[in-house]
This record gives C-alpha cells, sequence and structure tokens, in this order.
C-alpha cells in the first residue's frame, strides 16, 4: 500500500481555512484523514473525545511533549494544543492523505520537523480590511480579540513565502478546487 501524504493547511485567523476544509473533505479521490489535536482544555458541548479532539490532562500532556510524540505545538489561554504524531502516522501508513488545519506557528513546526512527504498550503485573502471584514463577521469575539487576531495576522501573512503554494481565498469553493489539484499533483507525484 502506498503511503499518504501530508498537506498542511494554514493561513491567519478569519481567512477562511475551515470553510475551505469542508469542500476538500467530501472529495473522496484525495482519501483524506482530518487530523485530530490533543488538547488540555474541557470539551465543550457535543464535543466527543477522538473525534473532536483528544482531551488529555495537562500532565498528559507534558509527558507527550517531553517525549517528543507531537509534531506541533502550542498554548492559547492556559490550554494546550498538539498534533500526535503516533496518530499521524498511523493514517499516514494505511494510505490516508492527512490534512492538518493549522495556525503558522505550528505549521513552521511541522515543516522544520518533518520529512518531504507533505505539501504545504498557504490560505490568504485580498487585504486585511477583508481579513477584518471576515472577522468581526463571525460576531464571536470581543473587540480585543479582534485587534490581537488582526496584529496576529499581519505577521502570519509575511510568513506566506515559507509555504510551497499560497491559495487566494476570494470565493471558498474556488480556493478548494485549487487546493485539490494542488494535493492531487501531490499524490500523482508520490
Amino acid at each position: 500500500m502506498k503511503k499518504g501524504i501530508l498537506i498542511i493547511l494554514s493561513g491567519p485567523s478569519g481567512v477562511g481555512k475551515g470553510t475551505v476544509r469542508q469542500f476538500l473533505m467530501k472529495d473522496k479521490e484525495l482519501n483524506l484523514a482530518f487530523s485530530v489535536s490533543m488538547t488540555t482544555r474541557a470539551p465543550r458541548a457535543g464535543e466527543v473525545n477522538g473525534k473532536d479532539y483528544f482531551f488529555v490532562s495537562k500532565d498528559e500532556f507534558k509527558k507527550a511533549l517531553e517525549n517528543d510524540e507531537l509534531l506541533e505545538h502550542a498554548t492559547f489561554v492556559d490550554n494546550s494544543y498538539g498534533t500526535p504524531k503516533k496518530y499521524v502516522d498511523s493514517l499516514l501508513q494505511e494510505g490516508r492523505n492527512v490534512l492538518l488545519e493549522i495556525d503558522t506557528n505550528g505549521a513552521l513546526q511541522v515543516m522544520k520537523n518533518s520529512r518531504d512527504d507533505y505539501v504545504s498550503i498557504f490560505l490568504t485573502c485580498d487585504s486585511l480590511e477583508e481579513l477584518e471584514k471576515r472577522i468581526r463577521g463571525r460576531k464571536s469575539e470581543s473587540e480585543k480579540v479582534i485587534l490581537e487576531r488582526l496584529e496576529k495576522a499581519k505577521k502570519e501573512i509575511l510568513l506566506e513565502k515559507f509555504y510551497q503554494y499560497v491559495v487566494l481565498n476570494d470565493v471558498p469553493s474556488r480556493a478548494a478546487d485549487e487546493i485539490i489539484q494542488i494535493i492531487k499533483n501531490k499524490i500523482a507525484k508520490a
């Protein structure tokens, strides 16, 4: 069986990674598996352990870090998040193509520490003004958080040069079609 490839989908907050991911996951030809992250935060209503996240204690997460068991990791608001290596590797060995939808910090960690069996895609939008419009359109965050996300986005946009591909998310279905072609080309060459 042919080993799968790792697909890194990244970009600033509000760019539409989740929306584009939904289109990608519908294409059965891609044989995609969405990577489930490990977190120390408590499950939200309706979230299922092993499906939405692997929910672990802070001690378990610390041990995973100490044992180099994570492809990437980060801490937000006193909660830690990371991508378990064994989980991803088992999916790749099964021949599945694994989609990581992660922030730029995590993406750079994966690219730095991974083999050459990945494709990295930076999702961007027309402008910071458009990004702000999208973040505000969610109506889910305070003004302080919105401003923090926009400041972070200004820095993240500068990192697109480290990715193999940069895709404009002007229309999510069009952006997804472009990414599907990138993935299919990578699969064909693997």
